[in-house]
């Protein structure tokens, strides 16, 4: 039986640049490729509680939830049991701009993390499960 897994993804925006990060080429799934910070919800989650948390986690940074951008799922492995997850993505806003260091997990995958303009969204090489998603911001 396959379980099914809740995920978000942080748009973070300070206004005119968007945060993204980068898997590491150890990633087994998307090496070297970008992608917006955020993860899998751990139970006893709320939603707002679960993205602040991905986001201060793979980043550094405090946010403030908004509205949600895009939704979809893709199945996968995970210590051997299949597992397809369902996720959205967020605009989200900063609360401060100065970061603490990221404490990112070691199957995060990621080694950088940098603000593009929305005029180099689309140059990215990114997730293709986020394509969806980086249309929409640099469109919007």
């Amino acid at each position: 039986m396959t379980r099914i897994q809740f995920a978000q993804k942080a748009v973070i925006t300070d206004g005119r640049k968007f945060l993204l990060v980068r898997k590491s080429c150890e990633d087994p799934y998307n090496p070297g490729k970008w992608e917006f910070p955020g993860g899998r919800m751990e139970s006893a989650e709320g939603l707002d509680q679960h993205v602040r948390r991905e986001v201060l986690e793979e980043t550094g940074l405090q946010v403030e939830p908004g509205r949600i951008i895009d939704m979809w799922s893709w199945e996968m492995f995970w210590d051997g049991e299949q597992v397809r997850v369902i996720a959205v993505s967020r605009y989200c806003h900063l609360v401060h701009a100065n970061a603490s260091a990221p404490r990112r997990l070691s199957d995060d995958y990621i080694d950088a993390q940098a603000w593009y303009s929305r005029g180099e969204l689309l140059d990215l090489d990114v997730i293709d499960s986020q394509r969806t998603t980086l249309k929409l911001v640099a469109e919007d």
